[in-house]
Protein backbone atom coordinates (compact mmCIF):
# COMPACT_ATOMS: atom_id res chain seq x y z
CA UNK A 1 0.00 0.00 0.00
CA UNK A 2 1.34 3.58 -0.89
CA UNK A 3 2.04 5.82 1.88
CA UNK A 4 -0.21 9.01 1.26
CA UNK A 5 1.61 12.25 0.13
CA UNK A 6 0.21 14.03 3.20
CA UNK A 7 2.08 11.84 5.71
CA UNK A 8 5.49 11.25 4.03
CA UNK A 9 5.93 15.58 3.76
CA UNK A 10 4.76 15.64 7.65
CA UNK A 11 7.93 13.31 8.31
CA UNK A 12 10.29 15.56 6.25
CA UNK A 13 8.84 18.32 8.09
CA UNK A 14 9.43 16.70 11.23
CA UNK A 15 12.86 16.50 10.40
CA UNK A 16 13.64 20.63 9.25
CA UNK A 17 16.73 21.46 10.81
CA UNK A 18 17.12 25.15 10.72
CA UNK A 19 20.61 25.06 10.66
CA UNK A 20 21.13 22.33 7.98
CA UNK A 21 18.31 24.54 6.14
CA UNK A 22 21.04 27.40 6.52
CA UNK A 23 23.85 25.48 5.19
CA UNK A 24 22.44 23.62 2.32
CA UNK A 25 21.26 26.86 0.83
CA UNK A 26 24.58 28.32 0.61
CA UNK A 27 24.91 25.28 -1.88
CA UNK A 28 21.46 26.23 -3.71
CA UNK A 29 19.81 23.51 -2.03
CA UNK A 30 16.36 24.73 -0.63
CA UNK A 31 15.54 22.21 2.30
CA UNK A 32 16.42 21.84 6.13
CA UNK A 33 16.59 18.14 6.35
CA UNK A 34 19.74 16.06 6.84
CA UNK A 35 20.42 13.36 4.35
CA UNK A 36 21.01 10.77 6.06
CA UNK A 37 18.24 10.94 8.19
CA UNK A 38 15.99 11.30 5.08
CA UNK A 39 17.50 7.62 3.77
CA UNK A 40 16.69 6.98 6.63
CA UNK A 41 12.94 7.43 5.84
CA UNK A 42 13.14 6.36 2.24
CA UNK A 43 14.50 3.27 4.08
CA UNK A 44 11.21 2.89 6.28
CA UNK A 45 9.23 3.90 3.39
CA UNK A 46 10.41 1.79 1.01
CA UNK A 47 10.03 1.28 -2.31
CA UNK A 48 7.18 3.54 -3.70
CA UNK A 49 6.55 4.67 -7.27
CA UNK A 50 3.60 6.21 -6.79
CA UNK A 51 4.72 8.25 -3.48
CA UNK A 52 7.87 9.21 -5.74
CA UNK A 53 5.34 10.81 -8.56
CA UNK A 54 3.60 12.56 -6.23
CA UNK A 55 6.38 14.09 -3.86
CA UNK A 56 8.21 15.26 -6.93
CA UNK A 57 4.99 16.46 -8.66
CA UNK A 58 4.62 18.82 -4.87
CA UNK A 59 7.80 20.93 -5.87
CA UNK A 60 9.36 20.48 -2.48
CA UNK A 61 13.17 20.20 -2.60
CA UNK A 62 13.40 17.80 0.15
CA UNK A 63 10.44 16.21 -0.95
CA UNK A 64 11.95 15.43 -4.52
CA UNK A 65 14.69 14.09 -3.25
CA UNK A 66 12.90 11.66 -0.77
CA UNK A 67 11.03 10.28 -4.18
CA UNK A 68 13.65 9.94 -6.13
CA UNK A 69 15.00 8.07 -2.87
CA UNK A 70 12.14 5.56 -2.55
CA UNK A 71 11.35 5.17 -6.90
CA UNK A 72 12.06 2.50 -9.57
CA UNK A 73 14.07 4.18 -11.89
CA UNK A 74 13.16 2.00 -14.78
CA UNK A 75 9.40 3.01 -14.23
CA UNK A 76 9.49 6.26 -15.60
CA UNK A 77 8.96 7.06 -19.29
CA UNK A 78 11.45 9.27 -21.28
CA UNK A 79 8.82 12.46 -21.62
CA UNK A 80 9.01 11.67 -17.32
CA UNK A 81 12.24 12.42 -17.26
CA UNK A 82 12.03 15.28 -19.65
CA UNK A 83 9.66 16.95 -17.69
CA UNK A 84 11.98 16.25 -14.07
CA UNK A 85 14.79 17.36 -15.58
CA UNK A 86 13.92 20.85 -15.90
CA UNK A 87 11.82 20.83 -12.85
CA UNK A 88 14.94 20.36 -10.56
CA UNK A 89 15.28 23.67 -8.16
CA UNK A 90 18.23 22.50 -6.51
CA UNK A 91 21.73 21.31 -7.31
CA UNK A 92 21.12 17.67 -5.31
CA UNK A 93 18.00 17.04 -6.88
CA UNK A 94 19.46 17.82 -10.62
CA UNK A 95 22.38 15.45 -9.04
CA UNK A 96 20.37 12.75 -7.81
CA UNK A 97 17.92 12.60 -10.24
CA UNK A 98 20.32 11.85 -13.38
CA UNK A 99 22.86 9.74 -10.92
CA UNK A 100 19.84 7.76 -9.17
CA UNK A 101 17.10 7.70 -11.77
CA UNK A 102 17.75 8.92 -15.37
CA UNK A 103 21.27 6.97 -15.76
CA UNK A 104 19.42 3.39 -14.88
CA UNK A 105 16.94 4.39 -17.50
CA UNK A 106 16.38 2.05 -20.37
CA UNK A 107 16.10 5.63 -22.10
CA UNK A 108 19.43 7.16 -20.70
CA UNK A 109 21.42 7.14 -24.37
CA UNK A 110 18.67 8.23 -26.47
CA UNK A 111 18.45 11.38 -23.63
CA UNK A 112 22.13 11.62 -23.27
CA UNK A 113 22.43 12.25 -26.89
CA UNK A 114 18.93 14.39 -27.19
CA UNK A 115 20.29 17.00 -24.29
CA UNK A 116 23.60 17.75 -25.53
CA UNK A 117 22.28 19.63 -28.23
CA UNK A 118 19.07 21.17 -26.16
CA UNK A 119 18.30 24.63 -25.14
CA UNK A 120 18.26 24.14 -21.67
CA UNK A 121 21.37 24.38 -19.64
CA UNK A 122 20.45 22.19 -17.03
CA UNK A 123 18.95 19.14 -19.58
CA UNK A 124 22.88 19.68 -21.12
CA UNK A 125 24.53 19.19 -18.02
CA UNK A 126 22.69 16.25 -17.28
CA UNK A 127 23.53 14.91 -21.37
CA UNK A 128 27.42 15.83 -20.19
CA UNK A 129 27.08 13.91 -16.86
CA UNK A 130 25.68 10.62 -18.45
CA UNK A 131 28.45 10.90 -21.19
CA UNK A 132 30.99 10.97 -18.22
CA UNK A 133 29.13 7.36 -17.05
CA UNK A 134 29.55 6.51 -20.66
CA UNK A 135 33.21 7.46 -20.89
CA UNK A 136 34.03 5.65 -17.57
CA UNK A 137 31.84 2.05 -17.99
CA UNK A 138 30.80 1.71 -22.04
CA UNK A 139 32.34 4.17 -24.52
CA UNK A 140 32.40 2.09 -27.98
CA UNK A 141 30.75 4.20 -30.62
CA UNK A 142 32.47 7.64 -28.42
CA UNK A 143 33.94 9.81 -30.58
CA UNK A 144 36.56 11.61 -28.19
CA UNK A 145 37.97 14.06 -30.77
CA UNK A 146 34.24 15.35 -31.18
CA UNK A 147 33.99 15.56 -27.73
CA UNK A 148 37.08 17.48 -26.78
CA UNK A 149 36.69 19.69 -29.28
CA UNK A 150 33.45 20.69 -28.18
CA UNK A 151 34.24 20.99 -24.22
CA UNK A 152 37.62 23.03 -25.84
CA UNK A 153 35.25 25.51 -27.40
CA UNK A 154 32.68 25.41 -24.42
CA UNK A 155 33.91 24.62 -21.35
CA UNK A 156 34.99 27.77 -20.29
CA UNK A 157 31.72 30.25 -21.00
CA UNK A 158 29.37 26.82 -19.92
CA UNK A 159 26.96 27.85 -17.12
CA UNK A 160 27.82 26.70 -13.93
CA UNK A 161 25.88 23.21 -13.74
CA UNK A 162 26.89 22.23 -17.08
CA UNK A 163 30.70 23.77 -16.52
CA UNK A 164 30.80 21.46 -13.73
CA UNK A 165 29.27 17.91 -15.75
CA UNK A 166 31.48 18.80 -18.49
CA UNK A 167 34.43 19.02 -16.76
CA UNK A 168 33.48 15.80 -15.40
CA UNK A 169 33.68 14.50 -18.73
CA UNK A 170 37.07 16.04 -19.51
CA UNK A 171 39.03 14.21 -17.07
CA UNK A 172 36.84 11.02 -17.18
CA UNK A 173 38.09 10.68 -20.59
CA UNK A 174 41.96 11.93 -19.49
CA UNK A 175 41.73 9.27 -16.47
CA UNK A 176 40.27 6.11 -18.82
CA UNK A 177 41.59 7.10 -21.99
CA UNK A 178 45.12 6.79 -22.06
CA UNK A 179 45.28 7.42 -25.55
CA UNK A 180 43.28 11.15 -25.05
CA UNK A 181 45.03 11.63 -21.65
CA UNK A 182 47.82 14.40 -22.79
CA UNK A 183 44.72 16.21 -25.17
CA UNK A 184 42.67 16.17 -22.34
CA UNK A 185 45.30 17.59 -19.75
CA UNK A 186 46.16 20.28 -21.84
CA UNK A 187 43.11 21.49 -23.03
CA UNK A 188 42.28 21.68 -18.98
CA UNK A 189 45.55 23.78 -18.29
CA UNK A 190 44.65 26.10 -21.26
CA UNK A 191 41.55 26.69 -19.99
CA UNK A 192 42.06 26.76 -16.23
CA UNK A 193 38.54 25.95 -15.11
CA UNK A 194 38.34 25.57 -11.74
CA UNK A 195 42.05 25.92 -11.23
CA UNK A 196 41.53 28.01 -7.62
CA UNK A 197 38.61 25.69 -6.85
CA UNK A 198 38.73 25.71 -2.72
CA UNK A 199 39.81 22.08 -2.28
CA UNK A 200 40.16 20.46 1.35
CA UNK A 201 43.39 18.64 2.82
CA UNK A 202 42.88 14.94 1.52
CA UNK A 203 40.39 16.04 -1.15
CA UNK A 204 41.00 15.33 -5.09
CA UNK A 205 41.00 18.63 -6.67
CA UNK A 206 38.42 18.86 -9.67
CA UNK A 207 40.74 21.19 -11.77
CA UNK A 208 41.11 18.18 -14.67
CA UNK A 209 44.85 18.18 -15.10
CA UNK A 210 45.21 17.68 -11.15
CA UNK A 211 42.27 15.10 -11.07
CA UNK A 212 43.53 13.49 -13.95
CA UNK A 213 47.03 13.21 -12.19
CA UNK A 214 45.81 11.58 -8.80
CA UNK A 215 43.16 9.31 -10.41
CA UNK A 216 45.99 8.19 -12.57
CA UNK A 217 48.78 7.97 -9.76
CA UNK A 218 46.24 5.76 -7.89
CA UNK A 219 45.26 3.45 -10.66
CA UNK A 220 49.15 2.54 -10.39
Amino acid sequence: MSTPLADALADLAALEDPKARAINERHGDAHGVNLTKMRALAKRIGTDQDLARALWDAGDVAGQLLGILVATPRAFQADELERMVRETRSAKAHDWLVAYIVKKSPQAEELRVRWLDDADADARAAAWSLTSARVAKSSVGLDFDALLDRIERQLADAPAREQWAMNETLAYIGIHHPAQRDRAIAIGERLQVLADYPTPPNCTSPFAPLWIAEMVRRQG
